[in-house]
């Protein structure tokens, strides 16, 4: 039997984004070891979609945030379907999420225990696709509404500044810039939600002689390897989304050998990489 695949992506702008590069990299190695086919069925965004296809397939996995009617019409084709990087609310669905809304948390205990109290949030929306391929924007993602928790609990909501827009080293820039702008207190730390939002973020704060890690810390996601290289080197959260790609294969095989009594949700731990752009506030 052979593996339908459901992708967040257009081919052409898959290889800008390297966290759901290697989620399909990893599913294409690993049914490979297994002597499994895989075949690439349709993107989310495209309009026509041929769901009858479907039922051809051993098992289903689908890369990304579809909404919860779209993943009930895939489900009713194909029973055996994964979702990898996805948090859905309907029951009885596999899912392989991250742990992202943990990690933020994480992150802020420790800056906290560095002596930051007034820590500022940069990141993007989330969104989900719908069945006719249209994107459908939500408030914010994991990250923000982990940041945002975390600031009321500790009693921090004067300090709480929360910029958001689309995921873009552009965007990173912009909020920066205009976060600089409107506070009349700098923030000591930033938590940034991308790799290539901090490079938008360190621009600017070069550009306005705000020194990092003396000025202010930053900490960021991803963790891609250009990130090594900047000065001073970027603190970021590492995920293996290649092993996320992996036990999706493992998961759809187990479910073509046998049905699962129960669905399962797997969560999937990331790491925090310290480097010089955090520093402890005397």
């Amino acid at each position: 039997m052979a593996i339908g695949l459901i992708l967040r992506h257009t081919e052409e702008n898959e290889p800008s984004d390297p966290y759901f590069k290697n989620i399909h990299t990893g599913i294409l190695d690993e049914a490979a070891k297994w002597r499994l086919d895989t075949e690439v069925l349709f993107r989310m965004h495209d309009k026509n979609k041929d769901l009858d296809q479907l039922s051809k397939y051993g098992a289903i996995i689908l890369i990304g945030q579809m909404t919860d009617d779209a993943i009930k019409r895939i489900k009713a084709y194909n029973e055996n379907v994964i979702l990898v990087d996805a948090n859905p609310t309907i029951e009885n669905c596999d899912y392989i999420c991250n742990d992202f809304g943990t990690r933020t948390q994480k992150i802020l205990n420790y800056l906290y225990d560095l002596g930051h109290r007034n820590i500022a949030y940069i990141g993007g929306n989330s969104s989900v696709v719908a069945m006719n391929g249209k994107t459908i924007m939500l408030d914010r993602d994991a990250r923000a509404e982990a940041y945002s928790d975390w600031m009321r609990i500790k009693g921090l909501n004067k300090f709480e500044h929360l910029y958001i827009d689309n995921w873009s080293i552009e965007n990173g820039f912009r909020l920066c810039n205009q976060m600089i702008s409107e506070l009349d207190e700098m923030p000591t730390a930033i938590v940034v939600g991308s790799d290539p939002m901090a490079l938008g973020v360190y621009k600017s704060l070069k550009n306005h002689q705000i020194n990092i890690p003396n000025d202010v810390s930053i900490v960021s996601f991803d963790d891609v390897e250009m990130t090594n290289y900047l000065i001073p080197s970027l603190s970021s959260v590492y995920m293996d989304s290649s092993e996320m790609g992996k036990t999706a294969v493992r998961l759809a095989k187990d479910l073509m050998i046998e049905k699962a009594k129960m669905p399962l949700i797997i969560t999937c731990r990331s790491e925090l990489h310290l480097r010089d752009s955090v520093k402890k506030i005397k």
